[in-house]
């Protein structure tokens, strides 16, 4: 897939004032800091699309942007982040859990997750919490240019050592690194397809 255009939408914490549209939606999520905005902008090859940040937890809000006319990247905020308040941790829970449960257009989502660490236990519950509500998701790997090829191999089989002792199969998953483009065409080409079954669906 080559993206020709990325535009800008909406920004809201209201699930009902979400784009009126059939478009399909693909969402990225992570915990904070795992590097989503650089993803994205990486995905999009626009600088600025998506606001890149030293600071964890810098997107509070849920952020449409159309591409290619013809389906939505959502950008969620960050799960997980230490500094903000209970309140705000709340706050961001239920409308993201709002999004998840209401937003028909949805048609998958993207958990990111930090190539370089183990395992994280609230990574392993949020996809848990997916799957209990029978959202379709993949896993983006992020920042695969920060550690050795030897050590993507390990860390990638704990993933899947973990995610097999709940489910049946690996879910789709992805290695990238913003920093290179890996991953790149490969995550596009996988909305290409899903973008292609649902016309052949209608």
């Amino acid at each position: 897939m080559k993206i020709t255009s990325a535009e800008f939408v909406v920004s809201n914490t209201d699930v009902l004032k979400c784009p009126n549209s059939k478009l399909p939606e693909y969402a990225f999520i992570g915990r904070s800091n795992v590097g989503k905005s650089s993803l994205i902008n990486m995905l999009t090859e626009r600088k600025k699309i998506a606001m890149v940040s030293g600071k964890p937890g810098k997107t509070r809000l849920i952020n449409h942007f159309l591409i290619n006319k013809n389906w939505h990247l959502v950008d969620l905020p960050g799960y997980g982040y230490a500094k903000v308040s209970k309140t705000e941790k709340k706050k961001f829970q239920r409308f993201i859990e709002s999004y998840f449960e209401k937003r028909h257009q949805l048609v998958n989502a993207f958990v990111l997750v930090d190539l370089r660490h183990e395992p994280q236990p609230i990574d392993l519950e949020f996809m848990q919490w997916l799957g209990v509500n029978a959202i379709p998701f993949s896993i983006i790997f992020t920042k695969a240019d920060k550690i050795k090829p030897k050590a993507i191999e390990v860390n990638l089989a704990n993933y899947q050592e973990k995610l097999l002792t709940v489910w049946e199969e690996m879910p789709p998953y992805f290695v990238t690194s913003s920093q290179n483009a890996t991953g790149r065409q490969e995550v596009l080409a996988y909305i290409d397809q899903i973008n292609e079954n649902l016309k052949n669906l209608n």
